[in-house]
């Protein structure tokens, strides 16, 4: 029997009727720490707000919720950074079954990264939930 530990806030969703404690609440968690990393603060309302209504989430820019105290980031670090913010986004998919595996997240960290489809200044949170292609 797995007991649940942990912070609240970092735990997904699903845990609190289900009880079940599984690798897809790690993935979710690390989804939550990899968007507190981007943003530079626990990112509990934005992940309200796009779970709610992941269309909406094509109305916020990727560099708006990046951490104000840090530059934005430069030509060679912007690929770097809408990977993981896509990866914290697949993370934190509100069905457990479409979450990927940390495996997943760990090839898809350690692979070269492709061309950005357009600017970064204008890559909205929308176009980065696309949870099958991790690395496009």
């Amino acid at each position: 029997m797995h007991s649940m530990s942990g912070t609240f806030g970092y735990a997904a969703p699903e845990l609190a009727y289900t009880m079940q404690v599984n690798e897809k609440l790690d993935v979710y968690s690390f989804g939550v720490l990899m968007l507190e990393v981007l943003m530079g603060k626990h990112p509990g309302d934005l992940i309200t707000y796009v779970s709610a209504s992941p269309v909406t989430a094509h109305d916020i820019l990727l560099k708006d919720i990046l951490d104000s105290r840090l530059p934005i980031p430069r030509t060679r670090m912007e690929k770097e950074v809408v990977l993981v913010a896509k990866l914290a986004l697949a993370c934190l998919h509100t069905s457990p079954q479409s979450r990927p595996t940390m495996r997943q997240v760990s090839v898809a960290l350690s692979k070269q990264r492709p061309p950005l489809p357009n600017s970064f200044h204008l890559i909205s949170l929308g176009q980065l939930f696309d949870v099958n292609h991790l690395t496009s």
